[in-house]
């Protein structure tokens, strides 16, 4: 038992099976040591913050509730990379089959004069850097979700190839060959106009 605020020292694998055994903090604490990169993976997988954010929230409450399931077999971390990829791809295929537009806000005038509303002002001074960024985002984004899951994984999260074949559930060949697509297709869409 640890102290609130100390740093539990039991490994992962060791957490999960206290979770299963009825310890009532031990999937927190999973929760807490990777939370951040499976909002990150979640987020470049599916391009939306709140898509992301129920994607995790979905995996995480699939991951409480198959814990006993854990085998062993992986690393708890590529378990949970799993789920959560997993989660995002239901919601792009349920999305894909029920589409939804956002309500559209009216744009008025402040009292000031300034513009009001969810318009999205485009900054003029924008680094490039910054531009490169919302380059890449935005042609990530129309990628096939299973080249992007795999992109997200390998490219930019630096996860193995064969540990990316596990989270995906496929072969190590369909990770390479998407990801070999993918850059093909990014290259393609970060072209310049004009350029061959």
């Amino acid at each position: 038992m640890t102290g609130a605020g100390a740093q539990d020292a039991r490994t992962d694998a060791e957490l999960v099976a206290a979770h299963v055994a009825g310890d009532p903090d031990a999937f927190g604490e999973v929760v807490r040591r990777h939370r951040d990169r499976l909002w990150a993976v979640a987020l470049r997988t599916t391009g939306d913050r709140e898509e992301a954010a129920d994607a995790v929230q979905d995996a995480l409450v699939s991951a409480l509730r198959a814990a006993d399931r854990f085998r062993g077999d992986s690393a708890v971390t590529t378990w949970l990379h799993r789920i959560v990829v997993n989660a995002c791809l239901d919601r792009a295929r349920r999305r894909a089959v029920r589409p939804t537009r956002p309500l559209e806000e009216e744009v008025g005038s402040g009292q000031d004069g300034t513009r009001t509303g969810a318009a999205l002002a485009v900054v003029d001074d924008a680094t490039p850097h910054v531009e490169a960024q919302l380059d890449v985002t935005a042609a990530l984004a129309r990628l096939p979700e299973a080249q992007r899951a795999a992109l997200v994984l390998v490219d930019m999260y630096d996860v193995p190839v064969a540990e990316a074949a596990q989270v995906l559930g496929v072969a190590v060949g369909t990770v390479k060959s998407r990801c070999s697509r993918g850059r093909l297709a990014l290259a393609q869409l970060l072209r310049p106009a004009g350029n061959p």
